[in-house]
Order: structure tokens, then C-alpha cells, then sequence
């Protein structure tokens, strides 16, 4: 299973581990989540946790070997949940059994996240301008204008135009000829 064996290397690591679930930290990358020493989601982020699958293929004896083989995954998976949560090996089963998915607030609530992501604060002058021109199409407009034409510096050069006009009936002639 490699979200094992990634989540033990980042458990193995000495310093600081923070993870950022930024999208879906769904099945095994919830398992490798939890190896944060830190794990902070997006507001708008989605933690899910359900039980191992497989597939399996064989007789009743080969199709046990599988069934036991999920549930020692299973037991595998709580430990990782248990650390980083602190909750109940049966709560965390039963969380597992009815396939929980859960939002920023959830996950924190739970035990899964250790905070919501903030955005970082402007300065208080970018965040003056960006409310002086949040609602102003002009302003937009010329400021992306302004910014555009100091970047290109483009002068305008003075450009002879070559025509090498041939009527109709000239190219038709050349046809006629070539054609022959």
C-alpha cells in the first residue's frame, strides 16, 4: 500500500510536517493526511474516508483470504485515523462504513484538520485600491491598459506597404500558358 509507506516516511521525518489539503484528500490520501504534524484545509476542501476495497478473483478460500486480508487494511487505516484524531477505533469503523465526507469545518470538528486556511492579510493599501477599484469596469480597464502599454513600449514605425497587384486577367494569362 503505498499511502503506507508515504505516510511512514513523512511520520519518519524529524522536523515539522504540514500538510494543506487544498482539493480532495479522498481514500488513501487521507490516510497520508494524517502524517501532518499540522493539517490545515481550504474552506472549500473535502476530506473523505471510507473502507479498503479490492478486487478478488478464486474459490471460497481465495475469496476469504481477501475479506480477511480488507479487514487487517481496515485496522491498518484506523491506526492512522486513531493517532491524528484521538477518537474511538469503533467510531472511526463506523465513520469508515458509511463512507463519511466531510467539509473544512467537519474535518476540523473531527479531529482530521488542525485549522481552515485563512488567506494571508493585504497591506492595507492593496487592499484600499482593491476596493477603490472592485467596482469600477473604467478603472480595471485603464489600469490594466496602463500597465499593458508601459510593459510593450512598442513605437510605431512608419511601414511601406509592397503591393505586387496583378489583375485578374494577367494571372488567368499565366494560367492559359501554363496549362499549354
Amino acid at each position: 500500500m503505498a499511502a503506507a509507506q508515504i505516510y511512514n516516511m513523512l511520520m519518519e521525518y524529524p522536523g515539522n510536517v504540514t500538510v494543506k489539503i487544498d482539493g480532495i484528500a479522498a481514500s488513501a490520501a487521507s490516510v497520508i493526511a494524517m502524517a501532518g504534524t499540522k493539517v490545515c484545509v481550504s474552506p472549500v476542501s473535502m476530506l473523505m474516508i471510507h473502507n479498503p476495497m479490492t478486487f478478488a478473483f478464486g474459490n471460497t478460500a481465495e475469496m476469504q483470504k481477501a475479506i480477511d486480508m480488507l479487514g487487517e487494511v481496515k485496522e491498518s487505516i484506523i491506526n492512522a485515523y486513531e493517532i491524528k484524531t484521538g477518537m474511538s477505533r469503533a467510531k472511526l469503523s463506523r465513520l469508515m462504513d458509511a463512507e463519511t465526507w466531510m467539509n473544512a469545518n467537519k474535518a476540523v470538528e473531527l479531529g482530521f484538520a488542525d485549522e481552515i486556511l485563512q488567506r494571508e492579510p493585504s497591506s492595507e493599501n492593496e487592499m484600499t485600491e482593491a476596493a477603490a477599484t472592485a467596482f469600477s469596469r473604467a478603472s480595471v480597464t485603464n489600469s490594466l491598459m496602463e500597465k499593458l502599454s508601459a510593459r510593450c513600449r512598442i513605437e510605431a514605425k512608419p511601414t511601406e506597404t509592397k503591393t505586387n497587384e496583378r489583375s485578374v486577367d494577367d494571372l488567368m494569362e499565366r494560367l492559359n500558358l501554363i496549362r499549354n
